[in-house]
């Protein structure tokens, strides 16, 4: 079983972009100066972040394994590949059910973003790199859906 501190791990993912999908379905609010809602990026409109690429991850089989990360949002991690889609079309109405958050983690243009975005209506799939995910919780390969008890494929 990998542990690993909740703080750290939110923290150091994904940077400003993607913790808002990270932490959960609310928008962030800014604390400091005053209380009003911060609006959340729509991840369809994101191609100026493109391409993606993550160097640490390929297309592949994902063992399962045990995690203890109590309280984080479920995540998946795909790919424009054809395994991906396969896998986002079989898994979406479970991933949809669970609140989970997508990263495509390998995209090359805005039409395979699309792509991936159109097996799944209704997620939000977020175009971000996953290299610092892969490496903090040694994980070489997707798609795989990552939960607070465990990763799975």
């Amino acid at each position: 079983m990998i542990v690993v501190r909740r703080g750290a791990l939110i923290c150091g993912l994904m940077g400003s972009l993607a913790a808002g999908a990270w932490l959960g379905p609310t928008p962030p609010v800014i604390a400091a100066e005053s209380a009003t809602a911060v609006e959340r990026p729509d991840p369809r409109t994101l191609n100026w972040v493109l391409p993606v690429h993550s160097a640490r991850l390929t297309p592949g089989e994902v063992p399962r394994r045990a995690l203890d990360l109590p309280g984080m949002v479920p995540l998946f991690l795909v790919g424009a590949d054809a395994a991906s889609l396969a896998w986002l079309t079989q898994h979406a109405p479970a991933l949809k059910r669970l609140g989970a958050n997508g990263l495509a983690v390998e995209v090359v243009d805005a039409a395979a973003l699309q792509r991936i975005q159109a097996v799944a209506p209704g997620l939000a799939i977020w175009p971000v790199s996953g290299d610092d995910i892969a490496e903090r919780l040694e994980l070489e390969h997707y798609p795989v859906l990552i939960t607070p008890t465990g990763m799975v494929q």
